[in-house]
């Protein structure tokens, strides 16, 4: 919990400093509402519930129906808890007493969600309303808006919609020690479940088998109950599907001799994520065509983890992956002519459409991507940049290059004039049906260059030694 709490003093820094520079008093509260329980449809199933983001990075509270207060003059934070029911302690445990969540949750006081209004107007210091300090801006990922708080009474409050969202998320772009070390553990926990899928992986399985062997690897040995997206388990065809496990592709088809498997999954602890993509033969040996690409994906990603720095602009690092990709294409003879005008051409989003990566913290795609005033690029490729900033020590970003082979892009850029030309018609027509390949670690920012958080096999031969049984981290000799 002291985690949280140094979350809420960052934040009070950052939003008094604002106010002063706005030559605006130091007075109000920022007020959050915690996320609420749902239930499936109209039935009473409670779906399993997961902290709002903003809420869970301030408080830290995994409960459903909270809201919380910091005091901008005192720095006093206040968590309302809802007033339970008597058969709350029948069916779903003790009630425990607000002096618990004080003590818990490390704050000033603690009282019921039905006393907000009072409470805070007791605890306002000056004449007139009490100005809230309210959630509400757009995620740049979603396009979704987050809702600022609603509870009776709130009309004898004036409100502040705009100030909060830019700062807060500003707040969770650069990460603390603390934080960096909930998602090292994520990590190292979610590392492992790769190896020991990589490990179990056999010919004749099913894909949602070596989701399951990941699932229980990181709630059984991390205590990891929530992961931080849905499982995407890729063979074959399946893993140039680049958002494949959903409800309709639900990681169901039986892997084949020959295949590339593509597994992106990552562990959540604490709030905290990680999102790692493994790919590999599910035979456990590469063939010359997998080899070809999967050098090219590794190429890339190497690449720009030795060019990351503070400073350095996330865009060119999407083109240096781009760049790198489209020389081992050309090497590969799967592409024929000058990378440069390949290039100019936009000719690398027809091999890799999405962007090099994004954010990661409570959220798998962490906010802050666009600041105000960054305008989102209008280019095939570009366009899917979850970020453009200039990297800054304490970001932590993932770096998660690809090559894939969707013939939802190839075909129209072999019908292009302005693509076609580059295009090795029979060299692709051989990749039909071959799926894709990415390759993503998440990388913190430090002073001077970054560190790579995750620990999989990446090389071809410890991937190919980890399935035959070699042990990993690898022996050194």
């Amino acid at each position: 919990m002291e985690l949280h709490v140094k979350n809420r003093e960052k934040l009070l820094t950052s939003l008094r400093q604002h106010l002063s520079d706005s030559s605006r008093s130091l007075h109000g509260f920022v007020l959050l509402q915690g996320g609420e329980e749902q239930t499936r449809y109209d039935t009473d199933h409670l779906e399993l519930f997961r902290q709002e983001s903003y809420f869970a990075y301030l408080f830290g509270v995994i409960e459903p129906g909270f809201y919380a207060a910091i005091d901008v003059a005192t720095g006093n934070s206040i968590l309302f808890a809802p007033r339970l029911p008597s058969e709350y302690a029948v069916w779903l445990g003790e009630i425990k007493p607000l002096s618990y969540f004080k003590e818990h949750y490390m704050v000033t006081t603690c009282c019921f969600s039905d006393e907000i209004e009072s409470v805070l107007q007791q605890h306002y210091q000056c004449s007139g309303k009490p100005l809230l300090f309210l959630l509400h801006g757009l995620n740049t990922d979603s396009d979704n808006y987050s809702k600022p708080a609603q509870f009776q009474g709130i009309d004898k409050f004036d409100k502040d919609l705009t100030t909060l969202h830019p700062i807060l998320t500003e707040c969770r772009v650069i990460k603390s020690e603390l934080e960096i070390a909930l998602i090292q553990y994520a990590n190292d926990i979610s590392s492992e479940a790769h190896v020991e899928v990589m490990r179990k992986t056999k010919v004749g399985m099913k894909e949602y088998q070596l989701e399951s062997i990941f699932l229980h690897h990181t709630y059984m040995y991390g205590g990891c109950r929530h992961c931080s997206y849905t499982c995407i388990c890729a063979t074959g065809d399946n893993s140039a599907v680049l958002h494949y496990g959903h409800a309709a592709a639900p990681n169901d088809k039986i892997l084949e001799d020959g295949d590339m498997a593509l597994f992106d999954m990552g562990a959540e602890y604490h709030f905290y994520g990680s999102d790692i993509t493994c790919s590999f033969p599910v035979n456990g040996k590469f063939t010359s065509d997998q080899s070809l690409i999967y050098s090219a994906v590794l190429d890339a990603h190497n690449a720009v983890i030795s060019a990351m720095k503070p400073g350095i602009n996330w865009v060119d690092m999407h083109i240096l992956a781009e760049k790198v990709i489209l020389e081992s294409l050309k090497r590969g003879h799967v592409i024929l002519g000058d990378v440069d005008d390949m290039m100019a051409s936009r000719l690398g989003a027809a091999f890799m459409p999405h962007g090099l990566g994004h954010f990661l913290g409570i959220d798998t795609h962490d906010p802050g991507g666009y600041l105000k005033g960054l305008e989102r690029r209008k280019e095939p490729g570009l366009k899917s940049l979850r970020t453009i900033r200039d990297l800054r020590e304490g970001m932590v970003i993932t770096v998660e290059p690809g090559c894939y082979f969707i013939d939802a892009l190839l075909l129209p850029a072999m019908n292009s004039p302005e693509t076609s030309k580059f295009l090795n018609q029979e060299a692709i027509n051989r990749f039909k049906g071959f799926g894709g390949v990415r390759i993503e670690s998440d990388v913190l920012v430090t002073a001077t260059g970054c560190y790579n958080m995750t620990k999989c096999p990446r090389e071809m031969r410890e991937i190919e030694a980890v399935m035959a049984g070699a042990p990993w981290p690898a022996q050194k000799i």
